[in-house]
């Protein structure tokens, strides 16, 4: 039997080793934290000791980049397994990766590859999906990566091919606000097209992360502050999904903790504006 998805609506940050110390040493306020699942994957060493002393404090979320969940030769069992032990032993909020592929037969892009939106390509990556919650033993989250270009003959949508992958494979979804804003400039669709489109109540997280603008595209680079476009878009956001589990995530040239603290407490501000308006509309 598969575990299931909490509803939780905390607000957490993306634990990097710039600030390991400020975990072990202080009490940091947020309410869980992220780590790439791939940092984790090797039994013992300071890595895993340091995620266990973390995970008495918070509760952690396990986000993987290396899945590759769109590939059409199917999942790595030994990448599963060692996903499986990581998680049996952290005992996580959640499990979530991309909606992406990197991988086939030898070849690693080391990249979040975009995924066509056919019924060829849906009928592989819920195959994929259903091997790995049938290992991990619970459902997992998908997340919409940044995309820069788009294949054609596209059967449905983005949101339309995440809606189709939740309501068969019943994964939940991983909603990367930035990443909607970035495909959506990129690609010249509207992003509340988007938000309108996705099953709500199949989304369990949301991602805040900067973008970067290079000479044609935006690029996801996860390197500076969330920008206004976004926070306005995350409004939008929770405005439809009521306030969610949402986290700060920063993977270069990341700033000191009190820096993204107050990104942390943005987001909470936004998520208590939208607990005030409900409340409102209830009485």
């Amino acid at each position: 039997m598969r575990a299931s998805n909490p509803r939780f609506s905390g607000y957490g940050l993306g634990l990097r080793k710039e600030h390991y110390r400020d975990f072990l040493d202080t009490t940091v306020p947020v309410d869980f934290v992220e780590v790439i699942s791939e940092n984790f994957m090797v039994d013992g060493g300071q890595p895993r000791a340091i995620l266990r002393q973390v995970r008495e404090r918070h509760p952690v979320a396990l986000h993987g980049v290396s899945m590759s969940i769109g590939s059409a030769d199917g999942l790595r069992r030994d990448y599963l397994l060692r996903l499986k032990a990581l998680a049996d032993e952290i005992e996580p909020l959640f499990v979530s990766d991309h909606l992406s592929w990197s991988r086939i037969g030898t070849f690693n892009s080391h990249d979040l590859l975009p995924v066509p939106y056919t019924e060829e390509a849906l009928d592989i990556v819920c195959a994929n999906i259903d091997q790995a919650q049938d290992v991990l033993g619970r459902s997992m989250l998908f997340e919409n990566p940044s995309s820069y270009l788009a294949f054609d003959g596209a059967a449905m949508t983005e949101w339309e091919f995440l809606g189709a992958m939740a309501k068969r494979t019943g994964c939940d979804l991983l909603l990367d606000v930035n990443n909607i804003y970035v495909s959506a400039t990129n690609h010249g669709f509207e992003p509340l097209d988007f938000l309108a489109g996705i099953p709500a109540e199949r989304v369990r997280q949301i991602h805040l992360a900067g973008h970067s603008q290079g000479k044609d595209l935006l690029i996801d680079t996860h390197d500076r502050a969330v920008s206004t476009e976004v926070w306005s878009l995350y409004a939008q956001a929770i405005s439809l999904l009521g306030p969610v589990a949402t986290m700060i995530e920063r993977d270069d040239d990341v700033p000191p903790l009190a820096e993204l603290l107050t990104e942390v407490s943005l987001a909470r501000g936004f998520g208590a504006g939208e607990l005030r308006a409900r409340h409102r509309e209830a009485a």
